[in-house]
């Protein structure tokens, strides 16, 4: 893969990164450890370092609330749970998301694209 190819996979996760965690989050509290594996069980390679910030920027514009809960293994874990604001934000995200992946699809599929 050419580093222009990886610098534009990365790009593509970076965005539909804040519309995953939200909806990961919105399908039940996670903590962020816990968010990373569930991306990656879809199918995404990404780290720790991609999510967080994520989720303090998610945090920071209060489309989630946090709750911190004791861990056996190790420091307490801090769960995500979404706010009303969240929900709106993840449903808003959903649709501009459908619409940008309709429009690549229609772009890249013959029949979608009709370039008269």
């Amino acid at each position: 893969m050419s580093r222009i190819q990886a610098q534009q996979d990365a790009q593509i996760i970076r965005a539909a990164l804040p519309l995953l965690t939200l909806t990961l989050i919105g399908d039940r509290e996670s903590y962020g450890y816990e968010i990373v594996e569930r991306l990656s069980k879809l199918g995404l390679d990404v780290s720790t370092g991609l999510v967080y910030p994520v989720l303090s920027r998610l945090e920071r514009d209060r489309l989630v609330t946090t709750r911190s809960v004791a861990s056996n293994s190790g420091p307490p874990r801090k769960y995500f749970t979404l706010t009303p604001e969240g929900q709106d934000a993840r449903s808003s995200a959903h649709n501009q998301w459908l619409l940008v992946s309709s429009a690549v699809h229609n772009a890249l599929t013959p029949e979608g694209n009709t370039d008269d």
